[in-house]
C-alpha cells in the first residue's frame, strides 16, 4: 500500500492483469470474512459482529469498484479499459449475489430481534432498517424459486446496463465540412477541429464540439445532420437493451408485488409514490407550457428575420436561442468565454468554497492516470493534514466517459479505531483542451457544470456520515442533486464572476455591463429548456409505468411534442441516454431536486455568511437523514416551490 493513504494506488502502473488481480482478491477477502459472519452463534449476534462487519467486509468491494473498476470509465488504454469494465460488471453481480445471500439475511434478521437493535439510535438504527427494506426490496418474503428468478433479472440488468454505458462511451460519429461549410463559427473554433485526409473539418459528438457547433453554425442542413446523428447515439443494438431491460425491471417489480418499476424504484426515494411524481410532472409542465409559449415565438421571429420562415425544428433551437442572446442582450458565447480561462475558472471556485465552507484546497502531486489529471488535497483552513483528495479528469479523449460526473473512488466512514476513512473523489468531464495560442476556455453554461459537479465533490468529500451506506452523495437519488443545483447559483452572482472573470489576454475583469447583460438573458427561452428536461423525466417515467407498450421509439416520438418541436423521424435519442441505467425511473429527480436546491440558496441570499451552517446541516451528513429533513433543517421552516418557479421568470400561480 502507498505510505500516503490518499494515494490509493498507481494508477499509471495499473495492468489489465492488476486490475483483475486486485478485483479479484477484494471478492476472496469479502467471502472470507462474511464466513466469519454467517458462523456467530444467533445468541451472540451484536451489532459489532453483524451490522458493522458487514460493513467492514463488503468495504474492499466498494474500494475494488471505486478505484479499480473505475477505470472503465478513463482508462486511454484499449486493454485496461476493457478489463476494467468486465471487472466493474462482476463486481456489481458480486454485490448483487451478497443481497441474495441467505446466511447474511439470517444473520441481519436475528440481530434485529436482539434487544441491542431496538435500543439502537440515530445512524445505526437507520443503517439496520435500511438493511432490513433491502432485503424486503429483494424479494426475502418470496418463495425461493421466485427469489432465484429475482437474482436471475437483476444479474442481467447488471450486464445491459454495462453494455448500454459502454456503446454509448465508445460512439463514434461526427460531420465533415469545409471551412467556409462551417460559416458562423470563430475561427479559433475551427481550428481546434480534427482535419480530415482530404482537408475537410470534423465536428464530433463530443459536448465542446457539439454545443457550441449547434448553436453557432449558419448551416441548418449540418445542423440538423449533426443533432441526427446526436440523437441515433448507441445505435439500434442500445435500443434491444433498453427494451430488454425495461421488460426485466417490470417483471421483477411485479414479482415484488409493486404495479410498475417505477412503483418500485421511488419507494425509497423523497417522493415515495409514483402519483405523487406524476402529479409533479404534470403541475410543472403546465406552468413551464406558458412561458414556452412566449419563448417559442421569439425563436419563430429570429427565424423569420434570418431565413424567411418560421417552422423550427428541434436542430434550430439552440442556434436561434443563440442569435436571441447576441441581438436582444449583446451576449456571444465565445466572446464571454474568453472571459473564463478554466484555471482562472478553478482558482475562483476554490476561493470562494473555501471561505464559504471553512476549507482549504491544495495542489498536489499524485499517482493519476492521465497526465491530464490535476490533483487536490482537502484541508481544513487552518489544518495541519488533508481529510480528503479530489481528482479533475476536465478534458475529453477517446472513449473516455462522456458526460461530465462526480465518481466517488473511496467513501468516507468511521473505521472500527474510530478513525475516519479519508474520502477521495473525482470529476470527469469534457471542456476544450488549451490549444498552443489559448488556454481552456468555458462557455459560461460550461461554468456552471463545472461549479454544478464540484458540489457533488463537496458532498463526497466533506461528509462525516458514520457509516459508508449514508456517506457523501448517498442521499435519495431525487435529493442528491439539490446541494449541486444551489451551487449554481454563485455563477449568476456578479461579486462572486468579477472575483475570477478575467480576459485570458488582458486580464481585464468581465465588464460590469457584460455581466448584466448575461444575468439578464438567463430566462432566455427558460419555457423550452426546461421542458426539454421535462421531455427526459417524462420519457423515462413512462417506459416505467404501467401501460408501456414495449416500443422504446414509438413512446419516444408520442411524448416528443412536450418539446414544442416535431419529432425528427429515424431518431432514436433513448438508445443515448445513458441515465436510464442508473436513474431509471429516477430523471424526474433533476427537476424535483432543483426545487430543493433554489429553496436553499435563499438561505444564502438572506445570510450569506451561513456556509458553516450549510456544510454542516447538509454536506456532512450526506444520507444519514431523510433529505426532506436535511431541507427542513437548513432552512429553519418547510420548503416550497418558489424560488424555482421564479427563477424561471415564472410565478408560483
Amino acid at each position: 500500500m502507498p505510505s500516503n493513504d490518499l494515494d490509493l494506488t498507481d494508477f499509471a502502473a495499473l495492468t489489465p492483469e492488476s486490475v483483475e488481480r486486485a478485483c479479484r482478491e477484494a471478492m476472496a477477502n469479502c467471502d472470507a470474512r462474511l464466513a466469519g459472519i454467517a458462523a456467530v452463534a444467533d445468541g451472540e449476534r451484536t451489532y459489532t459482529n453483524t451490522m458493522i462487519a458487514l460493513e467492514e467486509a463488503t468495504n474492499g468491494v466498494s474500494f475494488a469498484s471505486g478505484t479499480f473498476a473505475f477505470m472503465a470509465h478513463v482508462a486511454a488504454d484499449d486493454a485496461l479499459r476493457e478489463k476494467a469494465r468486465a471487472m466493474d460488471e462482476e463486481l456489481d453481480k458480486y454485490l448483487v449475489a451478497l443481497s441474495f445471500r441467505e446466511d447474511l439475511y439470517a444473520a441481519v434478521k436475528v440481530f434485529s430481534e436482539t434487544a441491542e437493535a431496538a435500543c439502537l439510535t440515530g445512524e445505526d438504527a437507520r443503517y439496520l432498517a435500511h438493511e432490513l427494506r433491502d432485503y424486503r426490496r429483494n424479494g426475502f418474503e418470496l418463495r425461493l424459486v421466485e427469489r432465484g428468478r429475482l437474482r436471475d433479472l437483476f444479474d442481467r440488468l447488471v450486464e445491459i446496463g454495462t453494455r448500454f454505458r459502454n456503446n454509448i462511451d465508445d460512439w463514434d460519429d461526427g460531420v465533415e465540412a469545409t471551412r467556409e461549410e462551417l460559416a458562423g463559427l470563430p475561427a479559433s473554433f475551427i481550428d481546434g477541429l480534427k482535419r480530415t485526409e482530404d482537408g475537410r473539418y470534423r465536428v464530433s459528438l463530443d459536448y465542446p464540439e457539439l454545443h457550441p457547433f449547434l448553436a453557432n453554425c449558419a448551416s441548418t442542413e449540418l445542423r440538423r445532420e449533426l443533432f441526427e446523428k446526436d440523437q441515433r447515439k448507441g445505435g439500434e443494438a442500445n435500443i434491444a437493451l433498453l427494451e430488454e431491460a425495461i421488460r426485466l425491471r417490470d417483471e421483477a417489480a411485479r414479482l415484488l408485488g409493486y404495479d410498475s418499476w417505477a412503483a418500485y424504484a421511488v419507494e425509497p426515494r423523497m417522493a415515495r409514490r409514483r402519483d405523487i411524481v406524476d402529479s409533479f410532472l404534470g403541475d410543472l409542465r403546465a406552468k413551464l407550457e406558458r412561458k414556452a409559449e412566449v419563448d417559442m415565438a421569439g425563436l419563430r421571429e429570429a427565424k423569420r428575420v434570418e431565413t424567411g420562415g418560421d417552422v423550427l425544428h428541434i436542430w434550430d433551437w439552440r442556434y436561434f436561442h443563440n442569435q436571441l442572446m447576441k441581438s436582444r442582450y449583446a451576449v456571444d458565447e465565445f466572446e464571454v468565454a474568453k472571459y473564463f480561462a478554466l484555471e482562472h475558472c478553478l482558482d475562483g471556485m476554490f476561493e470562494v468554497l473555501q471561505e464559504l465552507l471553512g476549507v482549504r484546497f491544495e495542489r498536489v502531486a499524485a499517482p493519476v492516470w492521465h497526465p491530464d489529471v490535476q490533483s487536490f488535497d482537502v484541508y481544513e483552513a487552518a489544518g495541519a493534514e488533508p481529510f480528503a483528495r479530489f481528482h479533475m479528469d476536465l478534458f475529453p479523449r477517446p472513449n473516455k466517459y462522456g458526460h461530465a460526473a462526480a465518481f466517488t473512488l473511496r467513501r468516507g466512514r468511521r473505521l472500527p479505531d474510530d478513525t475516519y476513512q479519508r474520502p477521495v473523489s473525482a470529476i470527469v468531464a469534457n471542456f476544450t483542451k488549451p490549444a498552443a495560442d489559448q488556454p481552456s476556455l468555458l462557455r459560461h453554461s460550461e461554468v456552471v457544470t463545472l461549479w454544478h459537479e464540484f458540489g457533488h465533490i463537496l458532498h463526497q468529500t466533506l461528509t462525516r456520515a458514520e457509516r459508508a451506506r449514508f456517506s457523501g452523495t448517498a442521499t435519495e437519488r431525487d435529493f442528491v442533486e439539490a446541494p449541486s443545483q444551489m451551487l449554481e447559483h454563485w455563477c449568476w452572482e456578479p461579486r462572486i464572476l468579477r472575483r475570477f472573470a478575467r480576459h485570458f489576454q488582458t486580464s481585464e475583469p468581465i465588464p460590469a455591463d457584460l455581466v448584466e447583460r448575461l444575468i439578464a438573458a438567463k430566462n432566455l427561452d427558460s419555457g423550452v429548456i426546461f421542458l426539454r428536461q421535462m421531455y427526459f423525466a417524462t420519457l423515462d417515467f413512462a417506459y416505467h409505468s404501467p401501460g408501456f407498450g414495449g416500443d422504446s421509439t414509438a413512446v419516444a416520438a408520442a411524448l416528443h411534442p412536450i418539446t414544442g418541436f416535431p419529432f425528427p423521424p429515424g431518431t432514436h435519442f433513448q438508445s443515448g441516454f445513458g441515465h436510464l441505467f442508473g436513474y431509471d425511473a429516477g430523471y424526474y429527480g433533476y427537476l424535483w431536486s432543483h426545487v430543493f436546491g433554489d429553496d436553499m440558496y435563499t438561505r444564502f441570499e438572506a445570510e450569506p455568511g451561513t456556509g458553516a451552517h450549510y456544510r454542516h446541516t447538509i454536506l456532512e451528513r450526506g444520507g444519514s437523514i431523510d433529505g426532506d429533513q436535511l431541507v427542513r433543517d437548513f432552512l429553519g421552516r418547510e420548503p416550497n416551490s418558489d424560488a424555482f418557479l421564479r427563477g424561471l421568470g415564472l410565478d408560483a400561480g
